[in-house]
């Protein structure tokens, strides 16, 4: 399950619905009753994303599987619309609950590859692999911060593919690395907000080509939207 990435999973989910939605839209085949299980799809994903993260991020996944759930019943009729609002209410305390009992302020790993989920919630990882090969950040309605600043990349570059939906993603990372961007953002923003070294050992502030070398070391790639990625040092 670790080796299907989030950014596959949610490329799929969003194909699938957009090509029910356009058969329906343009009367090539009424996808109504397939529509109607949309919210069943959030609960698959959510489930997708807890066995990933081998049960250590339960918080998020466990609101969207009992809110997208309970949606799902509502649709259905097979519970009341009155249910969803107080459904939501426990959902969130039980979310807090879990978020107390089970994740740490800042997680320590020594890994090559990182695999970090943060979903209705904050998640810090702390990362000094010596043979840093990348990995992969999702943060939806959270924010997800991983330090790189003991961290060491062997055969550069590095790539760490994000995916950030009304939250914000930071990693820090060595003065010394250079950083490129290939994040697409849309009604957010991606930024190296590192100073970087200048001649005469002045510091300013410059963007992420502008390393200490032209071979960049971490590439971050992925996606944006009302929110950010961050680069620092």
């Amino acid at each position: 399950m670790k080796k299907i990435s989030y950014r596959l999973i949610i490329g799929a989910i969003l194909l699938i619905i957009g090509v029910l939605l356009l058969l329906r839209a343009t009367g090539i085949y009424d996808t109504g009753q397939l529509l109607v299980y949309t919210p069943s799809v959030i609960v698959l994903f959510a489930l997708i994303a807890l066995i990933k993260s081998g049960f250590r991020s339960v918080s998020g996944p466990i609101i969207l599987i009992i809110i997208f759930g309970t949606i799902q019943l509502v649709v259905l009729e097979l519970v009341s619309p009155d249910v969803i609002l107080p459904v939501i209410i426990i959902a969130v305390g039980l979310g807090f609950i879990f978020t107390r009992i089970r994740r740490p302020s800042i997680r320590e790993r020594v890994t090559d590859k990182i695999e970090m989920m943060a979903i209705l919630g904050g998640v810090e990882s702390r990362n000094s692999s010596k043979t840093f090969r990348g990995g992969e950040m999702l943060a939806i309605f959270a924010g997800a911060e991983l330090d790189l600043r003991d961290a060491h990349i062997n055969d550069p570059p590095a790539e760490i593919q994000t995916f950030t939906l009304f939250g914000g993603t930071e990693i820090r990372v060595p003065e010394d690395w250079n950083v490129r961007l290939n994040v697409l953002p849309i009604l957010g923003g991606a930024e190296d907000e590192r100073r970087r070294p200048r001649a005469g050992g002045e510091r300013g502030y410059g963007d992420a080509d502008k390393g200490t070398h032209d071979q960049p070391d971490l590439i971050i790639t992925g996606f944006v939207a009302f929110g950010g990625v961050t680069v620092k040092d």
